[in-house]
């Protein structure tokens, strides 16, 4: 009897599998050298998102709503008018593209110790299919297919031409907002 018991024991232990949390997939930007200052940002090429402890969403101090977040974003981004209140755009020489203008916008996500994870993961995702979105529409106007069916060169391409520019700061306590 000790023996079955043993051999199911083992059997159960062999082919059952274990549910492991993989996170939110970012690749984070290499650290600046030692006794070197970042770059300054303009205070118009950031673009601040809270969470607070309320899961209120805050977009540049006023509230908004998840679902219009990414629309926020795209617009903060592509900023087809040149609006000063939106980011700036460089002209930067991108392989197989050239000359394009490309901005120089970030988005700085900061929220809150108390915010609940159903909530940054929301904004998190929209954040990232904003920028997804963004990449796509890119990669259909200069090639003709989506980000996704490009070439490894055609996709550094477009990633260099539409970067993932999102700052999460460290988690706080922001009482009141």
């Amino acid at each position: 009897m000790a023996d079955i018991a043993f051999l199911l024991l083992i059997f159960f232990l062999v082919t059952t599998t274990m549910d492991v949390d993989s996170g939110i997939a970012r690749m984070l930007p290499p650290p600046p050298p030692p006794g070197v200052d970042p770059p300054p940002i303009k205070e118009r090429n950031i673009l601040k998102v809270l969470i607070n402890s309320k899961d209120m969403l805050l977009v540049e101090g006023k509230p908004a709503a998840v679902s219009d977040l990414r629309e926020m974003t795209k617009a903060f981004f592509l900023n087809p008018a040149n609006d000063k209140d939106l980011s700036e755009k460089k002209v930067k020489n991108v392989p197989l593209l050239g000359e394009i203008p490309v901005s120089k916008g970030v988005i700085s996500l900061k929220n809150d110790r108390g915010t609940s994870y159903k909530m940054y993961v929301s904004v998190q995702n929209e954040l990232a299919a904003a920028v997804h979105e963004l990449r796509d529409d890119f990669a259909k106007k200069h090639f003709g297919k989506k980000f996704n069916e490009l070439n490894e060169q055609q996709s550094k391409a477009v990633k260099k031409a539409v970067p993932m520019a999102i700052s999460e700061a460290e988690p706080e306590n922001i009482e009141g907002n």
